[in-house]
């Protein structure tokens, strides 16, 4: 399991290249476990409760919407993209169509 350096880690990287986190996902046993270093990893990112553990980050558009990325945080390095505007009356639902792949797409993985 994925800790809290590891996610730590994920962050950096995706900060490196240019990219913002703008939202975080926990499980109730992930949040448990990390504790008190969610504040230090996720500041003041809302963090919502889920039956995954994943991270949102975008970017400034290079042309088009923003580029939104949603990670899994778990083993398995898993990632999806989606460009999104984020002032289409839309929007939330693209997210959680995105995150709804995210979950089929690991439980395949996990049962592989």
């Amino acid at each position: 399991m994925i800790d809290s350096l590891g996610i730590g880690e994920i962050i950096a990287t995706y900060h490196k290249y240019g990219w913002v986190l703008r939202r975080v996902l926990l499980t109730a046993a992930r949040g448990k476990i990390l504790g008190k270093d969610k504040d230090t990893l996720f500041g003041d990112v809302a963090i919502t409760d889920s039956v995954i553990d994943a991270a949102w980050f975008s970017r400034p558009p290079q042309k088009g919407g923003v580029a939104w990325e949603i990670r899994y945080l778990g083993d398995i390095p898993y990632a999806l993209l989606e460009n999104a505007d984020e002032n289409d009356p839309e929007f939330e639902n693209i997210l959680q169509g995105v995150e709804e792949r995210l979950r089929e797409s690991i439980a395949a993985k996990q049962t592989a």
